[in-house]
């Protein structure tokens, strides 16, 4: 069984769906604006490790704690 990967919420209409693939989730999230002009959100629930290592080093969570600013993907204040 796989694991769920994102969740995509919609405030406007209270539409919840679960994805188990985040190509999917963001189909999903496409498709509904598309159709319905509402901003669907997602969270993730599951990366994979280089992924997380990786937003980490380039410092995409904004807090300078979390940043390795010597990392080639430091982004700095850009």
């Amino acid at each position: 069984m796989a694991d769920t990967r994102a969740t995509v919420t919609c405030s406007d209409c209270d539409r919840r769906e679960t994805f188990d693939e985040l190509a999917a989730a963001r189909s999903f999230i496409e498709t509904h604006r598309a159709e319905t002009g509402h901003e669907a959100t997602w969270e993730l629930h599951r990366l994979d490790a280089g992924v997380e290592r990786a937003g980490r080093e380039a410092g995409v969570c904004g807090r300078p704690e979390c940043t390795t600013e010597d990392s080639p993907l430091y982004l700095g204040d850009e």
